[in-house]
């Protein structure tokens, strides 16, 4: 019997509006000890995605040097000042959830096989996926939910059944 979505997604989603700043988005992940969370918008829907990673990548870019090497050392240091300038500028503004989380959503409906989802995750590079029913969100897939397979020998006999 095939394994699906609904019975091994997680069922409690945790979503952050897109206007929270990014530090407290940071504080929320942290303190509810996930790795992401789905972004909603003034009304409720879920926009996007904001995940740890997209904390680390906005820090990262905004001192990245690595893009100063073609330049002549004069260049290299005033990219450099225009860089501290805007990011000094750009920490007086909270940088927003919006202006980091990923804006696509993926999702599968609760009635899709786990292979199929596995598929889906491993084509599109994906750590999470949320699982819809009638086109609402009812539950998130996470890579640790699909180690569960892994680890439920009923699971996993089910799967190598398919």
């Amino acid at each position: 019997m095939t394994v699906l979505a609904h019975e091994i997604m997680t069922p409690s989603i945790k979503a952050v509006p897109q206007t929270w700043t990014m530090e407290r988005l940071a504080r929320f992940l942290t303190d509810n000890d996930i790795a992401g969370s789905p972004v909603t918008d003034d009304s409720g829907e879920i926009v996007g995605i904001a995940t740890l990673k997209d904390i680390t990548e906005f820090r990262w870019n905004a001192s990245r040097h690595d893009v100063d090497a073609e330049l002549t050392p004069e260049e290299q240091q005033e990219a450099r000042r225009l860089r501290m300038a805007i990011f000094e500028e750009m920490g007086k503004v909270p940088v927003e959830v919006r202006d980091i989380m990923t804006p696509s959503v993926l999702s599968v409906d609760e009635s899709t096989p786990v292979k199929d989802i596995a598929d889906i995750m491993m084509k599109e590079h994906l750590h999470r996926i949320f699982v819809t029913k009638d086109s609402k969100i009812t539950g998130i897939i996470t890579t640790y939910d699909m180690l569960k397979l892994i680890s439920d020998k009923a699971l996993t006999q089910r799967c190598a059944d398919e």
